[in-house]
């Protein structure tokens, strides 16, 4: 991290908007400093000293943004994952109804899709950090107080909240990255993907213990996940009067900016593709994260195991995370990962419906690895526009859509494994989407710009009008 922050600082930086050189002497005129240039005076002396104590002050900042992005992803999805492990216990608790808990399991899509649309607006108003900034506080505050609420309208309220606050972050991630580190796009989203993925797996697996710990109190095992998010407000305080950090405020050609300003990015079949690629891949997660394990035990696998086969699955996340990306901003076109990843999809599928729990395992990392589609969508989120501003419009574009598409998902796989009473039907479904996610990452993954897509096709109906 040390390592990323010192070579960062070597390089163009977005907290000044300017690169380090050294300041050029003027002869034959009085500095404004009041130094004479001519003799070497006190004006370029000044200047110097001043980039001089300037380049540490950067590098310092470079970290903490680093350290931000960090603990964001970490606190991302445990109000979502710690919920799922104590649902049982929580709808005992507040006597809630089947169709209450069901609606409880579809609100996170929904207030993705809602919320993450309004990220941008807000970034341009206050700044990506301060936005990022105030998502981490609702994630807090909605944490800590949805478990005391009393009700089950209570809880719905406080968990939108929270789930308001990972929805901005989540779209603005890509922006801070952009924003701060344009040449390492790659690398940096690749370790907030995998701090993502630790949050997430870690909230599924040591929730119930800690609970356990706590007392057997499932309102102090949800609430426990607040300290984490109060943690990660810290690094992102003094970025908030940081107005360099709003979406699309650095140094940019003003053509590209004049672009921004006008973007239409409906108007962009890369946009599109994108959206619809994140969809699908959406949908493939939330379904292996809510019926996987009971694909195992309906074939025979003992409970226990199969959650172990779960964590497996979600853990696969954290080391390719960070190795995909890499990967995949060293190629123009991001078509050979799509298509890799979504074999692995198809092969574990085939896997579960012909031998489910002979190859338990070997079908658990399959699905773990094509469930890693998620961060090379941000990773060709960051690829596709020219700028942090059409990174913002993008990002709030194909999340928004993306989360939209991926609600019915998971419930039409409960209702055709309800009357079909197997899993063949609803393994077949999995499978077939897995198809149309293959053909719009691939479209998603050519090396082109949503500027350039949205001028093109404006100068095509300005030449044809």
């Amino acid at each position: 991290m040390a390592l990323m922050a010192s070579e960062e600082a070597k390089t163009t930086s977005p907290a000044a908007g300017t690169a380090t050189t050294a300041p050029k002497v003027l002869t034959g005129r009085t500095s404004g400093t009041g130094g004479t240039d001519a003799t070497g005076g006190a004006g370029p002396a000044r200047a110097a000293a001043a980039a001089v104590k300037q380049q540490p002050t950067r590098a310092w900042t470079t970290r903490l943004v680093i350290v931000g992005i960090v603990l964001a992803a970490l606190n991302l999805r445990p109000a979502i994952t710690s919920l799922g492990a104590l649902l049982e216990e929580v709808r005992d608790g507040l006597g809630m109804s089947g169709t209450l808990a069901g609606l409880l399991t579809s609100v996170p899509p929904l207030c993705f899709a809602a919320f993450g649309s309004l990220a941008p607006r807000f970034a341009r108003r206050f700044g990506a950090g301060a936005v990022v900034c105030g998502g981490m506080v609702a994630i807090a505050t909605g944490l800590l107080i949805r478990p005391f609420l009393g009700g089950t309208v209570g809880f719905l309220a406080a968990s939108a909240l929270a789930l308001m606050g990972i929805a901005v972050s989540n779209v603005l991630m890509p922006v801070i990255v952009k924003r701060w580190f344009p040449d390492r796009v790659g690398s940096m989203t690749g370790l907030y993907s995998m701090a993502l993925a630790l949050g997430t797996s870690a909230a599924a697996a040591v929730t119930v213990p800690v609970t356990d710990a706590l007392g057997g109190s499932w309102r102090a095992g949800l609430a426990i996940w607040a300290a984490v998010a109060v943690v990660a407000v810290v690094p992102w305080i003094p970025l908030v009067r940081d107005r360099g950090n709003a979406a699309g405020s650095e140094r940019v050609p003003a053509a590209v900016r004049q672009q921004d300003e006008g973007l239409r990015i409906t108007h962009s079949r890369t946009a599109w593709a994108l959206a619809c690629f994140f969809g699908l891949q959406a949908t493939a997660a939330y379904i292996t994260m809510g019926w996987l394990p009971q694909i195992f035990r309906d074939a025979g696998v003992p409970a226990g195991e199969a959650g172990v086969l779960l964590a497996v699955t979600m853990a696969m996340g954290v080391p390719l995370a960070f190795v995909i990306p890499r990967v995949a901003t060293r190629l123009t076109h991001q078509g050979p990962v799509v298509v890799a990843l979504g074999t692995c999809g198809l092969a574990g599928y085939a896997g579960l419906y012909f031998a489910p729990a002979g190859g338990a395992w070997a079908w658990a990392l399959l699905c773990g690895i094509s469930n890693c589609a998620f961060p090379l969508a941000l990773t060709m989120v960051g690829m596709r526009a020219k700028s942090s501003a059409g990174v913002a419009k993008l990002s709030a574009f194909a999340q928004s859509t993306g989360y939209l598409i991926s609600i019915p998902g998971p419930l039409l796989v409960g209702v055709l494994y309800q009357h079909s009473g197997g899993w063949g039907l609803p393994i077949a479904l999995m499978a077939g989407l897995m198809v149309p996610q293959i053909a719009v990452g691939v479209l998603a993954g050519r090396d082109r710009t949503i500027e350039d897509e949205v001028a093109q096709r404006a100068a095509a109906a300005g030449a044809t009008a």
